[in-house]
């Protein structure tokens, strides 16, 4: 089971953008070697805009691949690729759904990462809603992939994963999306950040 994440976001130098994207669908390979990290993506976010999303059974684990051969790359790699230095956020998994196959990418070709912030004093109320929500992840066949985390104190997000964009669609009209937004006026300082991402590469664990 896991339970802490990394949220990586990467801006790419103009022109960059596709080395960047070939380097991160690239090291994949290098994901896969790594027994410590059952779950990778790697991620698009826009024109300029790429990520890594991954996660891991403990906090060893996660400190393991920070110092592993990908982070070890991508450091070399930045000062001819990158416009800024990444953005590396560790997350406390609060709960996950798991497709149990990649072979062909077929489970999980787009993407959503959204972030949540908690109004003051309603921090425990997000964390609650989002653990409850996982038995509603897990009645949705078109959602491959579903964690939901903080990030802090009063910061928390979504990540999942969707075979097609009808399945994506069918997932922001279902259960959790129309719970969260009956909610959102009392338990959010503001509206939901949605993010529509491609999945450029991906490992899962069996």
């Amino acid at each position: 089971m896991v339970k802490v994440a990394l949220v990586v976001k990467l801006q790419a130098k103009a022109g960059k953008e596709e080395a960047l994207g070939s380097f991160l669908a690239g090291a994949l390979p290098l994901a896969e070697d790594e027994r410590g990290t059952p779950v990778w993506f790697a991620l698009r976010l826009g024109a300029s805009t790429f990520g890594i999303f991954d996660a891991f059974p403990d906090d060893a684990a996660r400190q393991t691949h920070l110092s592993g051969p990908i982070a070890k790359a991508l450091m070399a790699k930045a000062p001819e690729l990158l416009d800024a230095p990444p953005s590396i956020e560790p997350v406390e998994v609060l709960a996950v759904k798991l497709a149990r196959a990649y072979p062909d990418r077929s489970v999980a070709r787009l993407g959503l990462l959204a972030r949540l912030e908690a109004k003051a004093g309603k921090e425990e109320d997000v964390a609650r809603f989002l653990a409850g929500a996982l038995p509603a992840a897990e009645g949705e066949p078109g959602t491959s992939v579903w964690f939901a985390f903080r990030v802090g104190p009063s910061t928390f997000g979504i990540f999942d994963t969707f075979p097609d964009e009808a399945a994506r669609k069918a997932h922001l009209s279902g259960p959790i999306a129309t719970a969260l937004l009956a909610k959102a006026s009392e338990l959010l300082a503001a509206a939901p950040v949605i993010e529509p991402v491609a999945l450029t590469a991906g490992k899962l664990p069996g």
